[in-house]
């Protein structure tokens, strides 16, 4: 095992572990559909859903299967922390009441944007401070500026590699060959 992988807590490595299990289980399954447990026991993976995917990062996104993919792909590569802090702004944004937003942002702030934070995302400085400000009065909008910085780094940095990769390209290569 490599030195910096021996750092890392032991759950996060079994983590790391069962999104690979579960990126294999999606190339070995001729019909493209993944053990789950819910009532069928499956999920279907739509044929088009892949070939979607590559035409905008927003429909990777929105589509369950595509979110689990990248999100897995991010975890082997040890940026998870980006996918994590994105949908956490994107429930953040969604929370009611109001009452609840102070605690849920300092949550938030303390895990992924402040200086030595477990799961710090790679921002500039000017806009962790812009970010620290808007805690003051918390609103719905208080992550927005920390959020898209995060979405525009995944998608020209992150997005490009999860097309190039193997299993991305070894689903599609499934789906085309019908």
């Amino acid at each position: 095992m490599c030195r910096e992988l021996e750092s890392l807590p032991i759950t996060c490595l079994e983590r790391a572990k069962e999104l690979k299990a579960l990126f294999r289980s999606f190339l070995q399954k001729p019909d493209l559909s993944i053990s789950h447990s819910h009532k069928t026991g499956k999920i279907r993976l739509n044929m088009d859903e892949p070939l979607k995917w590559r035409q905008s990062f927003e429909n990777l996104l929105s589509n369950q299967h595509g979110l689990c993919l990248f999100r897995a792909f991010l975890v082997s590569e040890f940026s998870e922390e980006n996918i994590a802090f994105y949908l956490a702004c994107e429930d953040y944004r969604i929370t009611k009441p109001s009452s609840k937003l102070s605690a849920k942002a300092k949550k938030i702030y303390e895990e992924y944007v402040c200086s030595d934070a477990p799961r710090e995302v790679n921002l500039d400085h000017e806009t962790k401070a812009i970010t620290k400000k808007n805690l003051e009065r918390p609103s719905q909008s208080c992550f927005s500026l920390a959020q898209e910085k995060i979405y525009a780094l995944m998608e020209k940095d992150c997005y490009p590699r999860f097309l190039k990769s193997i299993t991305y390209l070894e689903i599609s290569r499934q789906v085309k060959a019908g």
